[in-house]
């Protein structure tokens, strides 16, 4: 096996949207960092906090350690007005200085995110998983800590837990823990996650996408005493309708595999999200994703009671759609 790339004397750019692949980048190159100099001085920030004097203390040379290390997320926050100390870093890195750059996809900050790219920084990517590639990723999870799964065990385990790497990678670390080794069945997953795969967030978001709101209260207030974690229902709302978005508007006459690969799901799915489309406009999508996207920073911390900002997005994705 070749040997890693120091990260000392370059930029690295941990480039996308998907949150547990970026940290798990920025973790190893820590423990490349760390390996490789265990004087070395790391220091961390958020680029929304970041000011001329801090960003240079963190980059220039220090008193106490022959090699520094700087890991700087949320790029697309970084002040306008530090974007040139960057790019020169870039330009003409430091031998002594690991800089490590997170940004988490889309168009804010994408300026500066191509210059970086043009000035050759090394680039990781965090790209987002697509939901068909969901079981792969369960497969490499269990051979990332020493276990193998079932094909079939893999696809329930994603329908029971849904389309959230962390939750899917947690899902995994406890059947491994859990079990006595060996390839993980899909009768170990019915078992841990039956109880969720009958009323998953997915059944949520398919029962308020299709209009019929009891029914997504319902699921959604047992779906949170059985334990769902909120994000995960916000995900699958956030998922469906961009998947609704795709079949209202993908070419006619597409074959039925090529229509799913433009959606972005199984081909059995399509028949669901068909009779979903229905009472779908372009109006009613963009209120809903409003909603969820509100919702979704609520979850995550921005207020109070978390149910309630569900049971709120849920009412208002259900009554977007027509009839």
């Amino acid at each position: 096996m070749a040997a890693r790339t120091s990260p000392f004397g370059r930029v690295t750019l941990v480039s996308g949207p998907e949150g547990l692949l970026a940290d798990r980048a920025v973790a190893g190159l820590v423990e490349q960092i760390r390996a490789e100099s265990p004087e070395a001085e790391v220091s961390r920030v958020d680029a929304d906090r970041l000011d001329a004097g801090r960003f240079a203390e963190m980059t220039g040379a220090s008193l106490f350690a022959v090699r520094r290390a700087a890991v700087v997320s949320d790029l697309a926050a970084l002040p306008a007005d530090l974007a040139e100390d960057v790019l020169a870093l870039a330009r003409s890195p430091l031998d002594d200085l690991a800089l490590v750059l997170v940004h988490g996809g889309g168009q804010k900050g994408k300026g500066l995110l191509d210059k970086l790219k043009a000035a050759k920084v090394t680039v990781l990517e965090a790209a987002a998983v697509k939901p068909w590639e969901l079981p792969q990723f369960v497969a490499a999870e269990a051979r990332r800590v020493g276990a193998g799964i079932d094909t079939g065990a893999a696809q329930t385990l994603v329908d029971a837990v849904g389309h959230d790497l962390r939750g899917l990678a947690a899902a995994v670390s406890q059947l491994v823990s859990d079990s006595e080794g060996g390839s993980i069945n899909e009768t170990q997953v019915r078992r841990y996650f039956g109880g969720r795969s009958e009323v998953t967030s997915f059944a949520v978001a398919d029962a308020a996408l299709a209009g019929r709101t009891g029914a997504a209260m319902e699921q959604l207030r047992w779906a949170i005493s059985t334990g769902v974690a909120p994000v995960l229902v916000t995900s699958a709302l956030a998922s469906g309708l961009r998947g609704l978005g795709k079949l209202v508007t993908a070419p006619v006459g597409l074959r039925e595999a090529d229509l799913a690969r433009e959606v972005g799901v199984p081909p059995w799915k399509l028949k669901t999200m068909r009779s979903q489309a229905r009472g779908w406009d372009q109006g009613g999508l963009a209120t809903a994703l409003k909603a969820v996207a509100v919702a979704d920073a609520e979850v995550k911390g921005a207020a109070d009671d978390a149910g309630f900002a569900l049971e709120r997005a849920v009412l208002v994705v259900a009554r977007a759609r027509r009839g």
